[in-house]
């Protein structure tokens, strides 16, 4: 295991950690989380110089760190060199151990007799004739395709480079690996093959990423750098944001308390200090106050609090593709893409690499011409839009301030200074030439200047590729109260289930509506996978996935066959009972007495009757919790908890507190599906 003993590590004379301790075993997944600049690259850099790798070396001030001499270990760098390796050779590097004995057995030349059978032996051991098969299949699930892994690493751009490096760290037999951002140049689609792929992972992972659901969905523990302490938590990164919350309002509560006694305190003293008869006891007081552990308050630590403006005009529709074709040559890409822009549309496109995603959105925004067919803006459209020419068409040698200048006309500098802040740009960074600037940086400094301009559509093609967690909390929060039409490409899940209402999956040539949500996406994708390594790889595709999609014509004209049970798992007599609400009322012949209508009618009420119970149930149990939660909350209210003599009624509540919350939440889903249940049948009886 990797321990940490009171571990105190300086860089750059600045203090990072101080009084470190943890413990992290083999078969740990860990998340390793932290605001920019706290050092999570650094802890990275310190287990890599303790394992005598890595380029940069970090030493401990204090403390001990404990690691397996016999470890070995793997790390996912940030840069990958031009080199005229082939991909598939480079990422077979990756596999030092393979990668030495196939090259020994590859010129044996300089190789003695007896040597060639210890060779093959070796070979045998490592299982070296399936290597460079695992090596085809990680690439694959990385987007590469097969007429790609003989092109050499120079030929590839500096996205796809991440990529190779990010394959060869997968190739390693390594005990611990080390994962720093391995989405960023990934889409939906290579995230969730990588999410599979660390699971089944025998040994230790750590990895620093700012995409929520790719932790959620992975992890096991959160490893949180913050005050120049390191605290591990047990759960996913949801269920660590859940106990930290919990810790800071205690925090809060318990500073609160302390400052009126440190007010208390200070006011005895200054009044009594120069009494002699009070003297000893003020000396007393002043040393109490001195023992006293400083505790810091609680603070809404996201620096990031913009918003979008309201669209000054609107029309509908705003953005019109009819019956086109779309492509760079002749020869379309996309065949009759019908997509119809209006102001309350919320569209996340869906789609395998290279599917055509970006083909598309360059079309909507008119930088593409359709080959066929009709593209049409109204004459109030107004777009916002970001990917990542944009990042790269910025003016290097300009600041924030200037940029926004150029855009501004006559608005003071303090007002663009306030809203340039909203973005984080604060002190010297406001002047500091965009040249300089992050990723990150440059990311926000760009959705600053389309937010100015107050577009009425927002076409954005993977605009949290270099933002934080705590920059896309504040991106989703915005999006979400944006009152004009978005379009969003994004392999971050979490955006896309909080802002988008409609799914739509570019796939074969045809831009389909998607039947489903972004979870029932990646169940999508793994069919897919399924479907290609199967024998009957010349199936019809469309056949297939019919229940997966269906084609998108216009938003009006589109029929919505969406059955509840093909998302959500409902008890055996919901499903007994819509299959007998199969044929509606309008099926049945209008010749039916009133007699007759009157006993199909009770019928149906019988049929909905165990559904209905359910709904009561579930809302009269949610009341119960709702008293329970707010009785608990009152008693969390009080300070007098969180002295150390009550520490053990504390964690009782919390425990409790915990329970209820997971118990109505239980309810509250239960009760959504039975009432979806009941709607569908109430319709189709109607």
């Amino acid at each position: 295991m990797i321990e940490f003993k009171d571990v105190g590590v300086r860089r750059d004379g600045r203090e990072l950690f101080a009084g470190a301790s943890f413990q992290l075993h083999p078969g740990h997944k860990v998340g390793l989380t932290g605001n920019n600049g706290t050092g999570k690259s650094t802890l990275f850099a310190l287990l890599l110089t303790r394992m005598g790798t890595g380029d940069t070396e970090v030493t401990v001030d204090r403390g001990e760190v404990s690691i397996p001499d016999s470890w070995h270990v793997a790390h996912m760098a940030q840069e990958v060199g031009a080199s005229a390796q082939t991909a598939i050779d480079y990422v077979l590097s990756g596999d030092e151990q393979w990668y030495k004995i196939n090259a020994a057995l590859s010129d044996l030349s300089t190789v003695s007799d007896d040597q060639i059978g210890v060779l093959h032996q070796q070979f045998d051991e490592v299982d070296g004739y399936r290597t460079p098969t695992k090596a085809a299949q990680i690439m694959a699930g990385l987007g590469f395709n097969t007429n790609q892994h003989e092109l050499p690493v120079e030929g590839f751009s500096g996205g796809w480079r991440m990529r190779l490096n990010l394959a060869k760290t997968l190739m390693s037999r390594a005990d611990l690996m080390l994962l720093d951002e391995p989405t960023n140049h990934l889409d939906l689609d290579a995230i969730l093959w990588l999410e599979t792929w660390i699971n089944a992972f025998m040994g230790l992972v750590i990895v620093i990423s700012h995409d929520q659901a790719f932790l959620d969905n992975t992890v096991g523990h959160i490893l949180h750098v913050e005050q120049k302490k390191i605290t591990l938590y047990t759960g996913n990164y949801q269920q660590f944001i859940r106990t930290r919350h919990e810790r800071m309002a205690q925090q809060q509560q318990a500073f609160e308390k302390q400052e009126a006694t440190k007010a208390h305190l200070d006011d005895f003293i200054r009044r009594f200090r120069a009494k002699a008869s009070k003297a000893k006891q003020a000396q007393s007081r002043i040393k109490q106050l001195e023992r006293m552990s400083e505790l810091s308050p609680m603070m809404a630590d996201n620096p990031f609090s913009f918003q979008f403006y309201e669209p000054a005009n609107m029309s509908s529709p705003l953005i019109e593709l009819t019956n086109a074709g779309i492509g760079y040559t002749d020869t379309p890409m996309l065949h009759n893409a019908n997509i119809q822009v209006t102001p309350d549309t919320r569209i996340g496109l869906l789609g395998m690499n290279g599917a055509g995603k970006s083909t598309l959105i360059k079309a909507l925004v008119g930088e593409l011409k359709v080959l066929s067919g009709t593209y049409n803006v109204s004459d109030t459209l107004k777009l916002g839009y970001f990917n990542q020419h944009q990042m790269d068409a910025l003016d290097a040698a300009a600041t924030p301030l200037q940029m926004m200048r150029r855009l501004a006309g006559k608005t003071s500098d303090a007002e663009l200074r306030s809203f340039l802040g909203s973005f984080d740009f604060r002190g010297e960074r406001i002047d500091t030439p965009s040249e300089l600037f992050s990723g990150g940086e440059r990311a926000r400094l760009t959705l600053a200047l389309i937010v100015w301009q107050r577009p009425n559509v927002l076409v954005l093609d993977e605009p949290t590729n270099h933002l934080d967690l705590q920059m896309r909390q504040a991106l989703t929060m915005a999006l979400q109260g944006f009152e004009g039409a978005v379009v969003l490409v994004s392999h971050d899940r979490e955006l896309i289930a909080n802002v988008c209402d409609e799914l739509f999956l570019v796939h074969d040539g045809q831009i389909d509506e998607f039947d489903g949500d972004i979870s029932d996406y990646g169940k999508w994708l793994s069919d897919k996978r399924k479907e290609a390594n199967s024998s009957d790889k010349g199936a019809d595709k469309k056949g297939k996935n019919k229940k997966a999609k269906k084609k998108f014509v216009n938003k009006d004209d589109v029929s919505r066959e969406t059955d509840a049970e093909n998302h959500v798992s409902q008890p055996d007599n919901y499903k007994h009972a819509k299959k007998k609400l199969a044929n509606p009322k309008s099926e049945v012949s209008s010749s039916l007495s009133k007699e007759e209508q009157r006993k199909l009618a009770a019928e149906q009420r019988k049929l909905t009757a165990p559904i209905r119970r359910d709904i009561e149930n579930s809302e009269k149990a949610l009341v119960k919790i709702d008293a329970a939660l707010a009785m608990l909350e009152e008693k969390l209210a009080d300070t007098e908890l969180y002295e150390d003599s009550r520490k053990s009624d504390l964690m009782a509540l919390l425990n409790e507190q915990t329970t209820q919350q997971q118990q109505h939440s239980e309810n509250e889903e239960k009760l959504l599906h039975a009432m979806t249940t009941l709607e569908e049948m109430e319709a189709k009886s109607a």
